[in-house]
Parts: C-alpha cells; structure tokens; sequence
C-alpha cells in the first residue's frame, strides 16, 4: 500500500543454533495506515513478536538474520538506516510494549524516573517529562500517581507494570506503537479501560497500532484487520468480522473453536470432603491491608476460582496459603492441619501435596538449568523416581501433555516464548502428582488453543485423580470454563462467592457486575454490539 504509514514487504528472518537454522519468519507481509488497527494474531512461536522486533531493530544478530524483505516507515526502508538515526525513531516516532514488563522495566530504578527519562533522552525538558509522566501513569488506571512514581517495579504486581509499560510508550505520542500482547496480565476491567485509551489516543493522533496477540476478544474489540500467522507465515488476512465469521484456512478456525467462555457451566459437588479451609486469614503489608478475614473451603477434586482486579489480594491469598508469606492471623486447614502453624518437617511432607504454577514464568524457571531440569527437580527433593531412564520418559511425557515437544527437554528457559515457558511451570508442577494446585494466572499468557488444551489438560486430572484446583484468573472466559465455584475478591476482601453458574448468570454485588461487564466476546459483531450499549443513553 503506497499510502501506509508503516510496511512490512516480503519479510524472512532465520535463527542459526547448534541443531541448525530455525526459519522463524518466511516472505512475511503486512502493512499499518495511520489511525487503524492491525492485529496479528497466532500462537506462542509463529513467528510475530520476532517480526516486531525486526522493526525496532531489537533482534540479535547473530544467532538472527534477516535474509530478506524491506520495512518500509513512511517510504523509507529502516532496515537501510543507520544505528544513529534508529536511535532517533525509536521510542519517538516507534515505540514499542513488550509482553514481559518485569523483564523491561529497570528493577533499580524508580518507575517515575524510568518513565521520564523517556522523554528527556528525546530532548524534552524535565518538568514537562514527568507533567506527562504523572498525566499517563494516571490514565492508565494506577491509583495514587504521585506516590507511584517513587516505587521500584517489585513493588507493583503484574498487571500494574504492564500498565507503567504502557505510560512509558505513550510518552512521546508516538506515530506506530507496536504493542506485543500488551492486555495479558492485566484485569478485564483494566484492560476494557487500556484498550479504550488506545483508541482514545488514535483519534487524539492518528497513531498506527500493530496489536500482537492471541485473545480473539482483544481482537474483536479494538482490531480493523487481522493478519494470522502460523510457522512463520501468513495464512490469513482481512477484516476482523470477515476472518471470525468466515475464516479460509483450518489453523484460524482451530484458533476461533478454541476461545473460552462458550463451554457449559459446571455445577459444584460439595459431597467431597473438604480439602482446604482457610478461615479468617489476614495479612498487611506496612500499613496496607492486603486480606482482611478472608474464609473459603475447596472441597476435593473441586476447582475453585478466585478473581478479582490487581491488587485485590487474589495471588498474597495463594501465597500465604503456601507459607511464602507469612499470616498476621487466621488458619489455613489442609486435612485438618493448620499450614500458617506447621513446623518445617511436616510443611515439606505437604509441599509434594501442593503445587503452584507462578504468574510469571521468567521469574518461577531458573535459567540456569535446562527444561529436564526444572521438571525433574522435585524428584531430588522427594527422592522420587530414581531411574534415569523412567526420568526421560516421564519428563518427555510432560512436556507432551502441555503442547510442547520431548527434545524441548535439552532447552534452557530464554530459548522460548512466555506462554511456552508458562507450559514448562505447569510440566514441573504435574510432576509431583500434587493433591491441589494452585494456579496463579497460570493460562493468561497461553494461545487460545494451548489454553484449551491445558484446561482439558487439568480438568482431565481433576476428573481421573480427583486433583484439586485453586484457581487466579482475571480471563472470566476460562474461569466460565474451568471452575465450579467462584469467590470474587476487591481490597482484599471477599465480596461475593458462589457456584459458577449463579456468579456469572445472576450476580449479585456492582463489582461482580461489573467485571463480567467488562470480558470481552470474541465476536466482533457480539463486542460491537455492547460498545452501542454501553454508550448509549442510560
């Protein structure tokens, strides 16, 4: 398109590594206008965030090489510029939010000073830096900005970075803002509110956005077009109501039969005995209270879902449970036995029994050690499965059960995609054929497809070996899918619990109203349709 404010031409990018050339990206093209959407939609290693990185020059070269294609910005070939006048486009006119924002973000410096420096390596004057800096921080619906600004990003969860990720890119008004699964971590009312700031700040500027993604709810939200890749190549193009109601090629209508939310609603069994209660639990941080009196039971092969936007208290409520926190009250019954009192001996004996799959894979896998590794280091603990070749076995076996092959097992964690190393926690937390399993996020970063595969994946040992399952989620979709019951948590408190089907078809409490709200359908013409509503004059 000779108009396009930003052109991908005929793109192929390799990768040489010791067990040969990767082909990551083939002939691959796609183009951006000024004011429109263009998502790129596929799964974990079909070749789009290595396509992103070729437009802010962000690969490694070696072990990458880009063997063909032009990038053209404004007509002018980037891959023909210099490192120089990269620097200049980079962040100013082409910026760019990464999927992982704890690995971007400066863990030494304060998120304010992170943001500002933004704009005054451009050139910009220090008062109106962080003038702008305080305005986006604010925008991006993070309470307290002032005060935000002098934390460090280990004082913010997951969600919350990925938001100061998305201040930061704002910065300068950018003309592209690539965003490379920017919605992942948040909440779906964050994400409602982020996606709406988007559009907010294209119709301010006529900024191109190209969204990489796997939520076909993302895509039918905010998308003009919708580019589908597979193996590295295109496989399907056009308008996003045109590739969701008539899709051409076999892997885009896998992707769209994969999107949860449309299954049937489980009903609870409360006939199992109960497997965990915690009873009156709390837990302050300073002066902050992050749980206050919070009591639910999890009956034995029950799966039981807690959701809540960041900061509710939904991940310091699993991890006090496992004792990686320390209570300031209350109980957590496991059998019976208080876990918050247990000495170190009997809280070993129960670590095998629970297990929990982390927010944040980069952070959860050592990168020190390869896959095998990872996956078989609990056998050491527990002095478990001592034959080496029962060990290869089992560990391939894993690996196939979450969608990810047996020579994975020589990898180390870098050499893969954040919802491929999520996939490599969950292996490690089947390993030890755990009683319960507390999932943290533990899909949200997964393709639609792999995520269905793992819920079928988990449902399926909850069924055959009666695993129980606390489940933290913010994609409502899934938790649909998932859970029999459902506790809904805001400020650290439980404001609304039931089984699922009354959460979702009769909640009670505005807050639960509103969440549900907020979830995005993938149907374009469905998502359309609650934009006109939620607009419309009340």
């Amino acid at each position: 398109m000779a108009d396009a404010l930003l052109e991908v031409r005929n793109l192929s990018v390799d990768f040489h590594t010791a067990h040969g050339t990767v082909h990551a990206v083939r002939k691959v093209g796609w183009s951006v206008n000024r004011g429109e959407t263009l998502a790129i939609l596929g799964e974990s290693g079909s070749g789009k965030s290595v396509s992103a990185s070729a437009v802010m020059n962000l690969l490694d070269m070696p072990p990458a090489r880009i063997v063909s294609g032009e990038i053209l910005f404004e007509g002018r070939d980037l891959l023909k510029t210099s490192a120089e006048e990269r620097r200049a486009l980079n962040g100013k006119r082409i910026a760019m939010i990464f999927q992982d924002p704890l690995g971007h973000l400066n863990p030494v410096y304060s998120v304010g000073w992170q943001i500002v420096e933004m704009m005054t390596a451009h050139g910009r004057p220090a008062d109106a830096a962080r003038a702008r800096a305080l305005e986006l921080i604010a925008r991006v619906g993070l309470p307290e900005p002032e005060r935000a600004m002098h934390k460090y990003p280990h004082q913010f969860s997951g969600g919350q970075r990925q938001r100061l990720m998305i201040a930061m890119a704002l910065m300068l008004k950018p003309d592209i803002l690539i965003a490379d699964e920017p919605t992942t971590a948040l909440d779906v009312t964050i994400q409602a509110e982020v996606l709406a700031l988007l559009k907010e700040l294209q119709a301010e500027t006529g900024m191109g956005l190209v969204l990489i993604t796997h939520d076909l709810g993302v895509v039918a939200e905010i998308a003009d077009r919708v580019v589908v890749m597979s193996d590295g190549e295109i496989v399907e193009a056009g308008t996003a109501g045109d590739v969701y109601h008539r899709p051409h090629h076999p892997y885009t209508r896998k992707l769209i039969g994969a999107a949860p939310g449309k299954g049937e609603i489980r009903r609870p069994d409360d006939s199992s005995p109960v497997l965990l209660e915690i009873k009156d639990l709390c837990k302050t941080y300073g002066h902050v209270p992050a749980l206050k009196n919070v009591s639910l039971a999890l009956h034995k092969g029950q799966s039981l879902a807690v959701v809540g936007e960041s900061g509710s208290g939904k991940s310091t409520l699993a991890r006090t449970v496992l004792r990686l926190e320390t209570a300031d009250s209350g109980e957590a019954l496991w059998k019976g036995k208080d876990l918050i009192a247990m000495n170190a001996r009997d809280l070993l004996s129960v670590r095998r029994q629970i297990q929990m799959v982390f927010q944040d894979p980069t952070q959860s896998l050592n990168p020190r050690m390869s896959v095998y590794q990872i996956i078989s280091e609990g056998w050491d603990i527990h002095r478990l499965v001592p034959d080496r070749a029962a060990r290869r076995k089992r560990v391939a076996e894993l690996l196939e059960q979450v969608g990810l092959l047996p020579e994975h097992a020589q990898r180390y964690p870098h050499q893969f995609s954040g919802g491929q190393r999520q996939r490599i926690a969950i292996a490690r937390a089947l390993a030890l054929e755990p009683e319960l399993i507390i999932c943290d996020e533990a899909v949200s970063a997964l393709d639609v497809s792999i995520q269905a595969q793992v819920i079928a994946l988990l449902d399926s040992l909850r069924r055959r070996l009666g695993i129980s399952f606390l489940f933290i989620a913010h994609d409502l979709g899934v938790v649909r899918d998932f859970a029999d019951t459902v506790v809904v948590m805001k400020s650290g408190e439980i404001v609304e619990s039931g089984p699922t089907g009354e959460i979702f078809e009769d909640p009670q409490q505005p807050y639960t109203q509103r969440l549900l709200a907020a979830n995005l359908d993938p149907d374009p013409d469905v998502q359309a349709q609650r934009r006109l509503s939620a607009s419309a004059p009340a």
